[in-house]
């Protein structure tokens, strides 16, 4: 068994891989793949709660992947260079955990009995950071094989930048498992689609085509050909492999890694719950326990006589990967090493991208080119801003992956001299495909050595929604750059108009959002962006042209806190008004006619609210004091968000309803955002 180890986890060519697994035949693959069966079913039954029948069904297929394929050390799961897999259809969670259980990870079976408990690192669906081994957050299904499409993706760009003839410092594999119910979902088409294009030969998927989801027999709503559906993708095809038969899935996933020009799809056909008698092969194993009697009869079918979370030392033994993976990391780093003898420039710069490190000078760089941007006085749209920043940051930052939605010209998210990623260069024509944009570059941050950032319509976040979600619960350092923020775009009406979606956005856990108001707030915001490494950040820009705001030089430092004094009253402060965006503008214009009327007016802006959240209540007190009761909010979306600042006696201008189709001023005008709306509205306070 350790020479089966050594020759498949350390790079031995596929064909031995499937030569000595027919050798070893007699070591019981069947039996190493029933510790997986048992412990799903086991860990279910405990919890009362999960989904048996996926695991039981892909038992033989992961015992085939784990041990004769995959390069991994379960000592280090962060290594560098491991190949990444993905567990898209996230249902089957216990599948993961048992497999890492099994090959030597941290997780005990004492964290198999934890299953879906209360802090255990076996959650119900598999959890990035929560558990060692699980490379992405899966669950909403489809999304997976997204991510995986940005895994491999890296791959491929990182090596092209990074390896030199004879040193291979970027070599590795992505895997994904996929379920019917994953490939019904749009974002598989959105994912498969770009990854056939870009011909992404170094990503594999397994189909568990078990023709069973929740509702029972798939062929009543599922009947298109998938295999044909991949082929028009650009993907090479292995159809119809018994995915019960070890011989066969392992010569099946030996040619799966001969491919160099095409992703490769494995077509699988199992048998969910393999091994229930009476529920087997039925949507009765799919996402509930099997029963005790079900359970005892299991066992008896696949003939293990083993207790409740009882494994053999014999399997133990077998499975274990510790000193495998140990050994493989060490010749990478032995290889590491000499090519750090070779090239150590750029094997410097190799340590410091996959750690997530910024360069150490291009924080006081982009400080000069900040503090540069308060010399504009010309009106500029705040996209065109953000995309300044992006011509003075690529050439600085080669980290930076971009791309857009089929919306370059629009979202400015192409910096000067960043050509195509498919002729070399680093920005990504995701084409129209907002989801599979997003979570795309979900796996791009999860891979590591690039920040990725994506552009579409603030609109249009809706189509990617749960990619965005993830993004922040999974804390990646992704930048989302969204324009035409407002009804203020103008002429394409209310499907394009957002509204609610500045609400969406800033109440999502762990995202931080901007909706900076000039050229400055957007240097600011985008600095801030770069340096958060916790989670993703929304940058939100306009497409009209917002006026320069003249402010004290020493607010710089106070933008960076997400809220600052703007324009400080001239008088006994007696009404604040907030605001963000363009409409900045207007609190502005309106807090100077009132002042002339001998009414102590402040304008604070508020560009990020996560940000002034944060600061300590000294500093949030110093910006809006809690004694000041008149306050109205200003921004071109729904008011509600802003009713915590304002208080029952306050006020918000903003819009609760859908825009219209009108040049820009004149929609923003007919939707009440206008210098005379806030006027009224304080003087309603005042009075």
């Amino acid at each position: 068994m350790g020479q089966t180890k050594s020759i498949c986890v350390c790079g031995g060519k596929p064909q031995n891989i499937v030569a000595h697994h027919i050798e070893i035949a007699m070591t019981s693959c069947k039996q190493r793949a029933n510790a997986i069966r048992a412990l799903a079913m086991d860990a279910v039954e405990r919890a009362n709660s999960g989904h048996p029948g996926a695991p039981m069904g892909l038992a033989d297929v992961a015992e085939a992947l784990w041990l004769q394929f995959l390069k991994y050390n379960p000592c280090n799961p962060n290594w560098i260079n491991r190949d990444r897999v993905v567990l898209s259809n996230g249902h089957a969670s216990m599948l993961l955990y048992a497999v890492l259980h099994l090959t030597g990870y941290d997780v005990s079976i004492e964290d198999i009995k934890n299953f879906r408990q209360l802090h255990s690192k076996t959650p119900g669906h598999p959890e990035y950071r929560e558990c060692p081994g699980i490379e992405t957050t899966t669950g909403p299904l489809g999304q997976g094989l997204a991510n995986a499409v940005g895994m491999a993706l890296a791959e491929r760009k990182l090596a092209s930048e990074f390896n030199r003839p004879g040193h291979e410092v970027v070599d590795h594999r992505t895997w994904v498992i996929v379920g019917d119910g994953c490939l019904m979902e749009g974002i598989s088409h959105e994912a498969a689609s770009l990854a056939g294009t870009l011909g992404l030969g170094k990503l594999i998927a397994i189909y568990d085509d078990n023709g069973i989801s929740i509702d029972g027999e798939t062929k009543f709503w599922f009947t298109e050909d998938v295999a044909a559906r991949f082929e028009a993708y650009g993907w090479r095809v292995l159809r119809n492999v018994d995915g019960h038969n070890t011989e066969e899935v392992c010569k099946a996933l030996a040619e799966a890694t001969t491919s160099s020009e095409q992703p490769t799809l494995v077509v699988c056909k199992t048998t969910i719950g393999f091994g229930a008698p009476t529920k087997g092969g039925t949507a009765s194993a799919h996402g509930s326990p099997l029963g005790e009697d079900e359970v005892r009869a299991v066992r008896n079918a696949i003939d293990w006589h083993c207790g409740p979370f009882e494994i053999p030392t014999s399997i133990y033994d077998d499975w274990n990967m510790r000193a495998t993976g140990t050994q493989a990391e060490g010749i990478w780093r032995d290889s590491f090493e000499s090519y750090k003898s070779e090239f150590p420039d750029l094997a410097k710069e190799f340590e410091r991208r996959t750690a997530g490190s910024l360069p150490v000078d291009l924080r006081a760089e982009f400080d000069q080119f900040v503090d540069e941007k308060q010399n504009l006085l010309e009106p500029l749209e705040t996209r065109k801003a953000s995309g300044s920043c992006l011509d003075f940051l690529g050439p600085k930052l080669p980290e930076l992956i971009g791309g857009s939605a089929d919306l370059t010209g629009s979202n400015n998210t192409q910096w000067n001299g960043a050509g195509w990623l498919w002729d070399g260069g680093s920005y990504l024509n995701y084409g129209v495909r907002e989801f599979g944009m997003t979570a795309i570059a979900n796996g791009i941050a999860l891979h590591g050595g690039f920040i990725p950032y994506t552009g579409t319509f603030l609109v249009f976040m809706e189509y990617a929604r749960n990619a965005v979600r993830l993004a922040a619960l999974m804390g990646l350092r992704q930048i989302f750059v969204y324009t035409h923020d407002s009804v203020g775009l103008g002429e394409d009406g209310p499907t394009h108009q957002p509204v609610e979606q500045l609400t969406n956005l800033r109440t999502t856990p762990n995202m931080s959002v901007w909706r900076p108001c000039d050229s400055v707030e957007t240097a600011v915001a985008w600095r801030c962006a770069l340096d958060r490494t916790s989670g993703p950040t929304a940058i939100i820009l306009t497409r009209q042209k917002t006026q320069p705001q003249l402010r004290n030089p020493h607010a710089l430092d106070s933008i960076e806190r997400g809220g600052y004094v703007l324009v400080a009253e001239t008088t006994k402060l007696e009404a604040i008004v907030l605001s963000t965006g363009s409409e900045v503008e207007i609190a502005v214009d309106a807090a100077m006619q009132l002042s002339q009327s001998g009414i102590g007016i402040r304008v604070v802006s508020m560009p990020s609210v996560d940000k002034f959240l944060e600061q300590s209540d000294q500093y949030q007190e110093s910006v809006l004091p809690s004694s000041i009761r008149k306050r109205v909010a200003v921004e071109a979306a729904h008011p509600d968000y802003w009713r915590k600042f304002v208080g029952l006696n306050g006020k918000v201008v903003g819009i609760d309803r859908f825009g219209v189709s009108a040049p820009g001023s004149i929609a923003m005008h007919e939707l009440g955002m206008t210098a005379d709306s806030v006027i009224e509205a304080v003087r309603a306070l005042v009075d």
